[in-house]
């Protein structure tokens, strides 16, 4: 009888330890709300109408079918789930109107892409200061970065609209020449105005694209595009590249030694 509680011990499963530094659910709930609240003052109307609405569904139907009180109560838990679920959209969207306008706010957009979606967060074109490929004002530079996916692939822009424009029709024919004529590739540009998509609206519109290859063609059209790479680094200042010769650069320089 002695043996029994040591036997029942082995098997007992132990309690994770929470970590005092990271937030409950509840604090982490509140702190988004908060958050949201700042760029979105009406957010908690929005909840409050989510709940009312799916709560006076079930109780109705609770009349109707003679089990308010049970219904009722369905009625709230899928209430709150509701009022959730219209916290995380409203939140999402506040987030991306907080970032508008920013440079870089494209990558970050990329990030919430369905899975399928092969994206780039860094920019694989840039242009400032009238020099392609080399960021020196990111604040005025026009960026564009590249995702691929079952519609084909996307190249979206942002920044000045001249600029941008250049930069797309540039990397367009990059990747018609790499990945061939048969891929449909999309141009989109970020931003306010004619002929531009707003951030909060741009995995939508990706999203919506007819779909024209199949998996294993995404698979190689990305591999093929990596060819291409990215945006080249700014050129330090006080450094001429047409004098600059390989033969005489220190080699531990180069290591960053």
């Amino acid at each position: 009888m002695s043996e029994t509680p040591e036997k029942t011990s082995r098997f007992r499963r132990k309690r994770k330890q929470k970590d005092p530094s990271s937030p409950g659910r509840g604090a982490q709930i509140k702190q988004v709300y908060r958050q949201a609240k700042a760029q979105d003052p009406n957010i908690g109307l929005w909840m409050l109408l989510a709940f009312l609405v799916v709560f006076g569904v079930f109780v109705l139907i609770g009349f109707l079918v003679g089990h308010p009180v049970y219904l009722g109560i369905i009625g709230v838990m899928l209430g709150l789930v509701a009022a959730m679920f219209m916290l995380g959209k409203r939140a999402e969207r506040a987030a991306y109107k907080q970032i508008s306008g920013t440079p870089g706010a494209t990558g970050a957009v990329l990030s919430s892409l369905r899975r399928g979606w092969f994206y780039e967060q860094e920019p694989v074109a840039a242009e400032a200061g009238g020099r392609t490929r080399n960021i020196r004002d990111i604040g005025n530079a026009a960026m564009v970065f590249r995702a691929v996916g079952r519609p084909g692939v996307v190249l979206i822009a942002e920044g000045p609209k001249g600029a941008a424009i250049k930069l797309l029709n540039s990397e367009s024919k990059k990747v018609t020449r790499v990945a061939g004529p048969e891929v449909p590739v999309h141009t989109l540009r970020v931003g306010q105005g004619d002929d531009t998509v707003p951030v909060d609206a741009l995995t939508k519109r990706m999203n919506k694209l007819e779909k024209k290859l199949t998996k294993p063609e995404v698979d190689a059209v990305t591999k093929r595009l990596r060819a291409l790479g990215g945006a080249k680094p700014p050129i330090p200042q006080g450094m001429d590249p047409r004098n600059a010769k390989a033969s005489k650069v220190d080699r531990k320089a180069m290591r960053g030694r």
